[in-house]
């Protein structure tokens, strides 16, 4: 098979990785390592340029990693000042309408007082680069900028150990090409990405919505059957809501769910990884997974307070479940939302300033009485809420 064969199969099989990715972090693996295994590299990485932080972030190393190294690393990132090319070739000669050719480095070069060679490489001596390559035990690599729409995204790095054959400006050639996929990949994961954002998420609130919470409920109530962990559903009800809408609009109403949605976000913040979301029109909830149910209904209970500041409404119902509660097993995320919407349902009922928690009435707790009644008496729930 010849050489043009080979790396069109490459060039194939690095795009077919990329767009089966679920994931960015995936997305930039398939990346990172396609390049590599298209070089014929044994370490190569993704990085992205943050123009508002001045520095070339690492996203992922794959291949042969030193010990400094990590496959997706929390901090490793690099001053844009060590790196010339970032600001001088990258911006100036790219988006000024020049070509984003990719360049080689090697040891080799820089101890000649030459540190970058092949058409296009940058002007300057990235000697960073260089003590790179000899710390980590590497003899060259190329860079490739990665373009997105229209702008230096970041970069893709491939290296080879020392001792073995260097690039050459064939390879900038087609280290060019990779990274005019990779910009392709990555564009169609950012577009994925906004789509399952948009797919999970309230527009009127930015909170998460019954879809989101739907997906998480079924992996916290997982996890809880698997490992015990505790999980705690807090509902809530706006009250006043329709009296808003009526009497001042529903622009003023809608000001009122965004300012209750920003409570909700700020209560759900003091419990880690919780999830707040908006169930739809006046209804909202909390899910808490890890956390133990007396910080759960702690928060609920902060929650009832600052909702009841609220210049607007008339506060808020609001109804804990937690598995860490005498609720009985909770074999399904179904059960722990009729608990918790039991209990919000219960709250409404007796105008309760505080939450209205499930299974803390003893044996024959009503909360969790109504939850397990069968679905079809709807009268329960009325009986509940009593007269208004």
């Amino acid at each position: 098979m010849g050489g043009d064969d080979v790396r069109l199969r490459a060039v194939v099989a690095l795009a077919q990785g990329m767009a089966a990715a679920h994931a960015p972090q995936e997305s930039w693996r398939a990346a990172a390592d396609g390049a590599r295994r298209a070089l014929g590299g044994s370490f190569a990485a993704l990085s992205v340029w943050e123009r508002d932080l001045g520095r070339l972030r690492v996203l992922v190393n794959t291949g042969e990693l030193t010990r400094d190294e990590e496959e997706f690393p929390e901090c490793e990132a690099y001053p844009v000042h060590r790196f010339p090319e970032i600001t001088e070739f990258l911006h100036e000669r790219w988006v000024g309408g020049g070509e984003s050719n990719a360049w080689v480095e090697t040891v080799q070069g820089s101890a000649a007082g030459r540190a970058g060679y092949c058409p296009g490489a940058p002007p300057g001596d990235s000697w960073g680069r260089v003590a790179a390559l000899r710390r980590r035990g590497r003899g060259c690599c190329v860079v490739a900028p990665v373009v997105l729409h229209g702008r230096a995204w970041g970069e893709l790095y491939v290296a080879r150990p020392a001792g073995a054959l260097p690039f050459g400006p064939a390879d900038a050639d087609f280290a060019t090409v990779l990274a005019s996929v990779v910009a392709a990949g990555i564009a169609q994961t950012e577009r994925l990405e906004e789509a399952r954002r948009l797919a999970f998420t309230d527009a009127l609130t930015g909170l998460a919505n019954r879809r989101a919470v739907d997906a998480r409920l079924d992996e916290a109530v997982e996890c809880h059957r698997a490992r015990g962990v505790v999980v705690s559903l807090v509902v809530c009800d706006l009250n006043g809501l329709k009296r808003v809408n009526d009497t001042q609009g529903h622009a003023v109403g809608d000001r009122l769910l965004e300012r209750f949605g920003s409570v909700l976000s700020l209560c759900g913040a003091m419990l880690p990884g919780t999830l707040a979301a908006r169930l739809g029109g006046d209804e909202f909830c909390l899910l808490a997974v890890g956390p133990t149910a007396d910080e759960v209904v702690r928060v609920a209970d902060e929650l009832c307070r600052r909702a009841a500041g609220l210049e607007l409404g008339e506060g808020v119902a609001c109804g804990v479940a937690s598995t860490g509660d005498p609720l009985g097993p909770v074999h399904s995320a179904r059960r722990l939302f009729r608990l918790a919407d039991a209990a919000q349902y219960r709250a409404k009922a007796v105008r309760a300033a505080e939450p209205v928690v499930a299974g803390r009435e003893g044996p024959d707790d009503p909360v969790v009485r109504l939850a397990d009644a069968p679905p079809s008496p709807a009268a329960d729930r009325r009986r509940f809420r009593g007269r208004r």
